[in-house]
């Protein structure tokens, strides 16, 4: 029997997890019933969007504390993904762990609930992966390396082995995190950029060498 589940965030970040739910399914059987989505403020494009989907919208987040289900943070900004994390931990319902079909998991690596890696996502070995860290397409995680909660990397990027990512930070699109350094809690790295030292947290780090 499908477990229930609901996705947080009805952006396009939300509808694409809706996607990888589809794909699970597909590939394993009826693992999920996705209930519906939370949203405090969703826009009319995005309903219409749910509507094509054949999925619902349910009302705002705090909804989550009267439904049997599990969760899923479908927002793309890890700030706010950590901000409604803190918001829906109080509700004590579990936070779902999902694989894309298509994604790579090597050996002896540790997944919190709330972790989603979409299709093309590689981890490779002896990774840890905090809650509601998400790992866009076709991106990587090197060998020993750390993402604490609500950590983002976008699609393209390569977070290299033995690596510290702090809570909440944002690794941008084709990026690339080299061997060994720390990126600090709420940090961004940008689109393209290359981190060859240190990142202090808070800061926006762009460019080849990222500074």
């Amino acid at each position: 029997m499908p477990e229930p589940i609901v996705i947080v965030g009805c952006g396009g970040h939300g509808r694409e997890i809706f996607g990888i739910i589809a794909a699970v399914n597909e590939a394993g059987g009826e693992l999920w019933k996705v209930v519906g989505f939370l949203d405090d403020a969703p826009a009319e494009a995005n309903l219409r969007r749910l509507e094509r989907l054949g999925a619902a919208w349910l009302g705002p987040g705090d909804l989550l504390a009267q439904l049997d289900a599990r969760y899923v943070i479908g927002i793309g900004d890890p700030r706010i993904r950590s901000d409604v994390a803190a918001a829906l931990a109080p509700h004590g319902r579990p936070a779902a762990r999902l694989v894309h079909p298509a994604a790579t998991v090597g050996p002896d690596n540790e997944l919190a609930d709330g972790v989603v890696l979409f299709a093309g996502a590689r981890v490779t070995t002896n990774v840890t992966l905090g809650r509601h860290v998400h790992l866009n397409q076709n991106s990587t995680v090197g060998h020993d390396s750390v993402l604490a909660e609500c950590v983002q990397v976008n699609p393209l990027a390569a977070v290299s082995g033995d690596c510290r990512i702090g809570r909440a930070v944002l690794i941008g699109t084709n990026a690339a995190v080299l061997q060994g350094r720390t990126v600090a809690d709420r940090a961004r790295v940008g689109a393209g950029a290359c981190v060859v030292r240190d990142v202090d947290a808070g800061r926006t780090v762009k460019g080849v060498p990222a500074a």
